[in-house]
């Protein structure tokens, strides 16, 4: 149930015969992920240039040994999806997919947690997880994320996912794991769940955070840096200027009767020692400095 991957990690595409899922299972393949097979039952005996395609996952695990898989099936199917892969056995699986309907995602999320706990969820409505160097799962670009450590980060925006690997590159910094959780109201994969792992991983020495308006979840992680990390983090809490009641970007991202500002967010953080910038450069900034000071 590790939230990491790496260049053993064997991947099932369950939607690579569509054309989001070819052209990114095909971009992942190209950067060193193991691509192993894609599902579609309509399509199984086929493959897309050399990936075989099986009926269901549980034939595609039988056949390559996959562990992982993901999901690029539209949001009506992205349930079955899910269940079908951990019925499979499927370790860990990542769903790109936005627009799932909250209420599919807590019923996916309760029966994992109750009937499949050996299986992690990441997503739905993520770009996914990406070592750099290594493994790539989703829709991150490979060439913005500098391999080597020591900064794991984790991020609730897919935009500012992107932006935060490339500050760290722009500044000569790598990156050991870079995982974006997703900004729906029931992430598979929480925030807590992956600052947990990256004070447990010897070759993570500092942690970016990447937070925005809309629910408690940074406060959460706030109380958690407070208590049990040992790691230093820097922050960014996207939607300073958003009006309360508005959505912004999607699903998660919505302030109500007061909760759920940026403002709250950043001071919560600020408390718990976290260096806190005003801008996505700025917290690159900090974690620059941070690093120097290892």
């Amino acid at each position: 149930m590790s939230i990491f991957v790496d260049e053993n990690t064997k991947v099932v595409y369950q939607g690579l015969t569509g054309s989001q899922g070819r052209y990114y299972g095909l971009l992942n393949a190209e950067y060193g992920t193991q691509v192993v097979a894609g599902t579609n039952p309509k399509k199984a005996g086929t493959d897309v240039e050399g990936i075989p395609i099986y009926a269901t996952v549980a034939e595609a695990m039988e056949a390559t040994g996959a562990t992982a898989s993901c999901i690029f099936i539209p949001a009506p199917g992205v349930q079955s999806a899910v269940l079908e892969a951990a019925e499979a056995g499927i370790e860990f699986i990542v769903a790109i997919t936005e627009g799932v309907p909250a209420h599919d995602e807590a019923y996916f999320f309760n029966k994992l947690r109750n009937d499949f706990p050996n299986t992690r969820l990441l997503g739905p409505n993520c770009p996914g997880i990406i070592s750099p160097g290594k493994c790539n799962i989703g829709i991150t670009a490979g060439h913005i994320a500098k391999p080597g450590g020591p900064v794991g980060i984790v991020s609730r925006s897919g935009t500012l996912t992107y932006q935060a690997l490339y500050e760290l590159k722009e500044k000569g910094i790598g990156v050991t794991t870079c995982v974006g959780i997703g900004g729906d109201p029931v992430p598979g994969t929480s925030f807590i769940d992956c600052l947990a792992a990256f004070e447990a991983d010897p070759e993570t020495k500092a942690v970016m955070m990447i937070g925005e308006i809309g629910g408690s979840a940074e406060e959460e992680a706030a109380e958690f840096i407070k208590n049990n990390m040992s790691k230093p983090v820097s922050s960014y809490v996207a939607g300073v200027t958003a009006p309360p009641g508005k959505k912004m970007g999607h699903a998660g991202a919505i302030v109500s009767g007061g909760k759920g500002t940026a403002q709250a967010k950043m001071e919560a953080l600020a408390d718990a020692g976290v260096k806190v910038g005003q801008n996505p450069t700025e917290a690159g900034e900090l974690m620059a400095e941070i690093v120097a000071n290892l």
